[in-house]
């Protein structure tokens, strides 16, 4: 991919995800907190995994399925993650690039093998996240293409990883080469377990290195302490260029500098699986934003690869994001 034909450079933790159906009554006897994302080792990655039922191996990462939203929807992608030289890297490598996606950041040769997710999936499509990450932590500041981040629309980070020390300086250096070059740095919180850890650290980074800004009702709420979603969009409000926050069932509100627009949710027949409705939000907005969408386009366009992605298990598209938004934008 040539300079200068880059609309999203998406980098976080590179992990293949493993997907598979569970009852709540496992979670409990697991002690998993249902909902939530927790941070587990290698040995518990083990444990848990040869308890699963049957299951769905295939690339995931969050930033890495925005990047390949973007690049469903016929988008310019670019990806920056760690993995190690083992099977599972060579899977999330194939995978990513197999969907249009740019990825070139080398793989490590020795160290912790490549992350995973176990990804519980439980009747009422709720997703409970148990991550290894692996080879994740071995993302630094050197693995950062400055050409490539200069020839970026928008640098867009995941929450996730704000935590490795050598992650977070690579963060930071991404978002310093990219305002350099007049461009764009968008974050997504993630997860309110990411919030609650580093709220300080995250205000910060929405104040002083933030454009655009993604985050669900509970992220925004739990970002800035307070008790409604009222309280939380008046106190983000005029810190960023844009946020885009998600309501679920309720559709999503996007805050520009001169306005508020508030976006219907698309009708979904069944949820199936929450699992990266937050990730192809981001790319359908990101992917309109880049092509000089007005927001509430953007957020249509959001909304509708959430859709998508909430009617299947996985959360990579099956669909083509492409003809969706097609036959969107010409029912108006």
């Amino acid at each position: 991919m040539a300079n200068g034909e880059i609309d999203v450079l998406a980098i976080g933790n590179a992990i293949v995800d493993v997907l598979a159906h569970a009852e709540d009554a496992f979670l409990a006897e697991q002690g998993l907190e249902k909902g939530a994302m927790t941070l587990i080792d290698a040995e518990a990655a083990e444990r848990l995994y040869d308890l699963m039922g049957s299951a769905v191996e295939q690339s995931g990462g969050s930033a890495a399925n925005t990047a390949a939203g973007v690049a469903g929807f016929g988008g310019r992608a670019a990806y920056v993650g760690k993995v190690r030289d083992d099977q599972l890297g060579n899977i999330f490598g194939h995978d990513i690039r197999a969907v249009g996606v740019a990825f070139d950041t080398a793989a490590a040769a020795s160290g912790p093998s490549t992350a995973r997710c176990l990804v519980l999936v439980t009747p009422d499509a709720q997703r409970t996240l148990q991550t290894y990450l692996g080879a994740c932590v071995e993302l630094t500041a050197a693995d950062i293409d400055a050409a490539q981040v200069q020839a970026a629309q928008v640098t867009y980070l995941e929450g996730y990883l704000w935590d490795p020390p050598g992650a977070k300086e690579a963060f930071l250096r991404a978002t310093e080469i990219a305002h350099g070059a007049g461009r764009r740095v968008a974050l997504s919180l993630s997860d309110s377990f990411c919030v609650h850890r580093y709220r300080d650290e995250f205000r910060d980074l929405v104040d002083n290195h933030v454009d655009l800004l993604f985050a669900n009702e509970d992220e925004i709420m739990a970002l800035y302490e307070v008790d409604t979603f009222d309280e939380a969009l008046q106190t983000v409000r005029g810190r960023v260029e844009v946020a885009a926050l998600t309501r679920s069932e309720r559709g999503s509100v996007i805050l520009g500098q001169d306005a508020v627009h508030v976006v219907d949710a698309e009708m979904v027949p069944i949820v199936v699986d929450t699992t990266g409705a937050g990730d192809l939000f981001a790319a359908g907005f990101l992917h309109g934003f880049t092509q000089d969408r007005d927001l509430p386009t953007c957020g249509r366009l959001g909304g509708l690869a959430a859709a998508e992605i909430i009617s299947h298990m996985g959360a990579r598209p099956e669909t083509s994001l492409a003809e969706l938004a097609q036959a969107r934008l010409e029912q108006g």
